[in-house]
């Protein structure tokens, strides 16, 4: 599970995975998976799968260092992301027991993770209300304080002069 939920990126605001760590676990070339997807272009709309831009392939590449070393190991093609649903609609696609396998635990993943963001919102949510309900305490809390340090201080002696007041 945690191999699986180390491969899902944020790209263009959704949760993906790319082509070449799903045939991985998938335990087949990325060209053959590739190939299946190419045959059954009608089950991968847009919202299910979308190629990557170089601009993207560049940044994943510098941040992952996802080229490999050795002749005839580099990219001719740009990869392609597969939504939650792409990722689904690969089982049907590839046939083996290990797809159907692998597809389950990469749809448990993406479930953890759709649970981990509830969590993290409903957190935040939280302290949002709880910020608003002590900001108008604020000018309460410091009447307090002025009031305390007032009562604190020592008192003033009251001078009463003494003698003789023309005027009086």
């Amino acid at each position: 599970m945690e191999q699986v939920q180390r491969r899902i990126l944020l790209l263009r605001g959704r949760k993906v995975m790319l082509d070449t760590d799903l045939a991985e676990l998938y335990e087949v070339p990325t060209k053959r998976l590739n190939e299946q997807v190419r045959r059954n272009a009608a089950r991968f709309p847009l919202d299910f799968m979308f190629q990557l831009t170089s601009d993207e392939a560049d940044s994943l590449r510098s941040q992952f260092a996802t080229l490999k070393t050795g002749r005839g190991r580099h990219r001719k093609y740009l990869s392609y992301a597969f939504t939650e649903q792409g990722v689904a609609m690969l089982s049907t696609v590839l046939n083996s027991e290990r797809a159907v396998q692998v597809n389950i635990a990469i749809m448990r993943a993406f479930v953890k993770l759709r649970e981990i963001l509830a969590t993290h919102r409903e957190l935040a949510q939280k302290l949002m209300e709880l910020e608003r309900k002590l900001e108008g305490h604020d000018h309460q809390i410091r009447s307090i304080f002025q009031t305390i340090r007032q009562l604190m201080a020592p008192p003033t002696p009251l001078r009463r002069r003494i003698g003789f007041h023309p005027g009086r």
